[in-house]
């Protein structure tokens, strides 16, 4: 991020700890507005811990936190008037009607009129049942009026963990262009979701945490192209020839053999320089048989979030791994 962008979220150092657990391990973001951010990470890696934190549901044992361009800690609550949330699963009042849920959450802060209401109601495609007891609603309707609730005084940023939870194809279509929308508004959405075909779609600027930390932040473009990858197909007795050719074309150690049964070989390169790839080939009589092109944030999160290899266990002189070395497979 430049000096001159305009932050909407941004954390310094953030830490938290459960016990002798480690949550958070030093967290920096930077969240521009007027973005869609997209906040990845496997199960565990401290998502939800800090989407708590930037709401004030719990307290980060050292670092600090920005909302808004202003210093957020306990005593400065009301930027959260701004701010609109939905962590975890969305708590409603199951005994009331959706419509009566929005006037009941819009009571607590800032004076929502009816107007607003019905507006939220239409947006989240309610309306038809707003007169219904959210217990005779599906898991994809709580999820739709939880986004309502969280839109109530029209905040300058959204925080979303897992928003798609439950929608049918069609609803997440709809929050996707919703969300846009938002954004295209000035408004910033920040959106921690496993669905990453979808962050794909909707996402401007990703950050990637691991085991508390950020392992990357950027536009998604900038950092897809970065990661741009060829794969290309030879014969298998062709294979050391062509990691040959295509080492010097790609610079040592961003050529790797991915597939050593059917010959695949795996270039770290620009997309768009495919054709180089089966020319340089064809050069020294080498014909690809297969030949993919782009790279997508799956492979990218895949690749960035992977454990490291686990040290293999050391075995007794003469011991069979599984049976009398202790490892129980």
């Amino acid at each position: 991020m430049t000096a001159s962008t305009t932050l909407a979220l941004s954390t310094t150092n953030l830490r938290k700890s459960y016990g002798r657990q480690v949550a958070l391990a030093g967290l920096d973001l930077e969240v521009p507005s007027g973005v869609v951010y997209g906040f990845l990470g496997p199960n565990g890696a401290g998502k939800t811990t800090t989407m708590r934190l930037l709401t004030g549901l719990i307290r980060p044992d050292s670092g600090s936190i920005s909302v808004l361009g202003q210093s957020f800690d306990e005593s400065k609550h009301t930027i959260l008037y701004d701010v609109g949330a939905l962590i975890e699963s969305p708590s409603l009042y199951p005994h009331l009607s959706a419509r009566d849920n929005l006037i009941v959450f819009g009571a607590t802060g800032r004076r929502v009129g009816r107007a607003r209401v019905e507006e939220l109601l239409d947006l989240v495609g309610l309306r038809d049942r707003a007169g219904d007891r959210v217990s005779h609603y599906s898991m994809g309707m709580r999820q739709r009026l939880g986004i309502a609730v969280a839109l109530l005084n029209d905040p300058k940023l959204l925080l979303l963990d897992e928003p798609a939870n439950g929608l049918d194809p069609s609803g997440i279509v709809g929050l996707r262009d919703t969300l846009k929308a938002l954004a295209g508004s000035g408004k910033t959405v920040f959106i921690s979701s496993h669905i990453l075909p979808e962050v794909q779609q909707l996402a401007d600027i990703v950050g990637i945490v691991a085991a508390g930390r950020l392992v990357t932040q950027g536009p998604l473009s900038e950092l897809l192209t970065s990661q741009a990858l060829v794969r290309v197909k030879v014969q298998p007795e062709e294979t050391a020839q062509a990691l040959a050719v295509l080492s010097k074309l790609a610079g040592d150690g961003h050529v790797e053999i991915s597939d050593t049964e059917a010959a695949w070989l795996t270039l770290r390169i620009v997309a768009d320089r495919a054709a180089a790839v089966n020319r340089a080939l064809a050069e020294v009589s080498i014909y690809a048989s297969g030949l993919e092109a782009g790279s997508d944030l799956e492979s990218l999160f895949l690749e960035l979030t992977a454990p490291p290899e686990p040290p293999p266990t050391p075995t007794r002189p003469g011991a069979i791994p599984g049976w009398n070395s202790g490892v129980v497979s």
